[in-house]
Parts: C-alpha cells; structure tokens; sequence
C-alpha cells in the first residue's frame, strides 16, 4: 500500500475532529475557521483524535494560554505541539523556557517528542520596536549534538515568530552576538532570522540551487496513531512564477518517499483556472479528484487542512475558497457545506486532526 494511501485510510479510519464551524469577518465576508473554540478552558482550536500519548498537564489550564512549541519528532522533524503555558507577562521568553531540554516544560511534551535547548540554558528575549527578538543565551546553549544545530535554529525562531510583535529572531551568547551557530558553524544572517529560512528543509532533487525558490507546505506526520501536521521546506523552480501553484503542485507531488510523512492528496488532483486573490482570499477551482467522496462531494480535512496550512504561510493569504469543477456546492468531512472560505486556525497541531 503507497504512503498516500495509508495516509488516506488511516486518516478516513481515524479522524474525529470536528472543524469549520466557527466563523468571523474578513471585509464582508464570513469565514469558517478550521476548528471551532471548545466551551472549557483556553483550548481553542478543537478536540483531540487521540490523547493517549499525552503527558499529564501540570499547568492549570484556567490560567494558561495555548502556545506553539516547535519540538523535535521521534524521525527528526520540528513540528508544533500547542500546549498550555501559564498566562504571565514575558509569553516569548516563557515559550523558549519551555523548550528547554529537563525544563519546567518536561512534563508537558507529548511522548514522541523532545525539547531542543541544551539543559540548564538560561536566556532572555528582548524586542525591539522593528520587530527583531534579540535572545541572550548562557554558555549552557553550546552543548547540544552538532545534528540537532540546524534543528535549533528553526525551534527558535518559528516559536517565536508565532507572535505578532516578532519578524525576526537574532542569538548572542552571554551579549556576545552570534554570526554562526557554535558547534557546527551553521551561519546566521546580521540581519537576523525568519520564516523565510525555511523549516525541516527538503532540497532532494534540487540541481541548481540558484534558480529555484522556497515554499513551505504541509504533510502529515504520525505517532503511535497520532496524527499532525508537518511544515516542510522545499525548492521550485523559477520557472513556475506562480507560488500557489507551486505549493498545490507539491501538495500532489507529495513529501519525500524516503521519508516518514504523508499525502491525502491523490495525483491526478489539479487546478481548472489560474487561482484567483482579492482582499486576502484565494479561490481555487480543482477537478473532482480533490474530493474524498465523489458520491457526496465532500473534501477530506487531511486534503483541506493542509492546503490552508500551506497557502497561509503566504504574504497576504488570509483565507481559502475551494470550488469544484467551478461549484461551491461541496462538503466537509462532517456533511456540512463548505460555500464559505477558510481560515487558518489560531494554533496547528492542538490534538484536533
């Protein structure tokens, strides 16, 4: 059986969650959130497919705020897990604490995943009025395995970029700046770290570097029957000017054969028109082979979640409509019609997949 196929049928097997029904305002249109609040706690993005590999929370959820950590995965990727942090002054410094190796956050890390600052790292996180998140490490920073440096790097700055006030991300050990990590030499730009760097990086084919361009999409990772989403940086080429066909077009291709992730995606999934964006939404028309029920017209959340995961991460793309063979009379996975466009989640990976 292909990897996309198990995703398909495991995902058709497994998933629960229930989604796109919460909905805001974007201009003068209604948009459905991918998952919806739930009544209890600060968890806000949905409900769990499956909890047992979750950690007892020591955080009174009450008095928490849900925030992305970017872990290690048990085959070497760095994924967001959304956990409950205390509710206190500082979030950005808080959430880097967290990702510290036997640190306070220890016993909130799902099984299957691992904190990525060396032990016993002492930091702190200053932002200036540009948007610039300067961290001040202590020496404790410099032992950590030299296969993890390129890990590190992106743990950091895509946990901190998660917030508003954050663009990019510089490190210094004890005020000294860093223009290299320590311990493999991995370079790091005076101007500072973003997005744009890219995340769990995929360059397997890629020839000619200089003629290629970066786009980051969404493949589905698995622990122990665990489902979440995995952002995964790869290379086009400038030859496809077009960054939201790139992305559909990797969407289908699929991640890696050599690696552990997955596609819902079939292969003979295509765009009828050129994408169309007005005012932060984008509208695409598929052939059929989106759907995951051709009888009921109805699209999988493994096929939507990751389009809106993927496009999202795009400057200016705020929401996604999908059409089908021109038609927006179509369903989501729980029957319900998906006329309206969708929104990214506040958070990814909250246990709802």
């Amino acid at each position: 059986m292909s990897r996309k196929t198990k995703a398909t049928v495991a995902v058709t097997l497994l998933a629960s969650s229930v989604y796109l029904s919460g909905c805001g305002l974007f201009g003068k249109e209604k948009l459905e959130k991918i998952d919806p609040p739930q009544k209890v706690s600060s968890l806000k993005n949905g409900e769990s497919l499956k909890e047992g590999n979750k950690k007892q929370s020591t955080v009174d959820q009450q008095n928490s705020i849900m925030t992305e950590l970017y872990l290690i995965d048990k085959n070497g990727y760095v994924v967001s897990q959304t956990l409950p942090l205390p509710k206190e002054n500082g979030i950005a410094s808080k959430a880097l604490e967290y990702l510290v190796v036997d640190g306070q956050g220890q016993d909130l890390i799902p099984n299957g995943f691992r904190a990525v600052i060396p032990a016993n790292t002492q930091m702190s996180v200053n932002v200036n009025k540009e948007g610039t998140a300067t961290v001040d490490f202590s020496k404790e920073f410099e032992k950590y395995d030299k296969k993890d440096e390129a890990k590190i790097l992106q743990s950091i700055t895509w946990t901190l970029t998660q917030f508003d006030s954050i663009k990019k991300v510089k490190l210094s050990i004890n005020g000294h700046a860093l223009n290299k990590m320590p311990v493999n030499g991995t370079p790091i730009s005076e101007t500072g770290l973003s997005r744009t760097n890219g995340i769990n990086n995929d360059f397997a084919g890629t020839i000619d570097i200089t003629n290629t361009r970066s786009i980051t999409v969404y493949y589905l990772g698995e622990n122990n029957g665990n489902y979440y989403y995995v952002p995964v940086t790869k290379r086009v080429s400038n030859t496809e000017k077009n960054d939201v066909k790139a992305i559909v077009k990797e969407l289908v291709k699929g991640p890696n054969p050599n690696s552990s992730l997955q596609s819902a995606f079939q292969t003979d999934v295509a765009l009828l028109d050129d994408p169309k964006v007005e005012d932060g939404k984008i509208t695409l028309n598929f052939n059929e082979n989106i759907l995951g029920s051709f009888e009921n017209k109805m699209i999988s959340d493994s096929v939507l979640k990751p389009l809106v995961y993927s496009l999202t991460e795009q400057q200016g793309i705020k929401s996604v409509a999908v059409e089908v063979n021109g038609s927006t009379k179509i369903l989501d996975e729980k029957g319900k019609p998906l006329a309206e466009p969708v929104t990214r989640p506040e958070k990814v990976n909250t246990g709802s997949f």
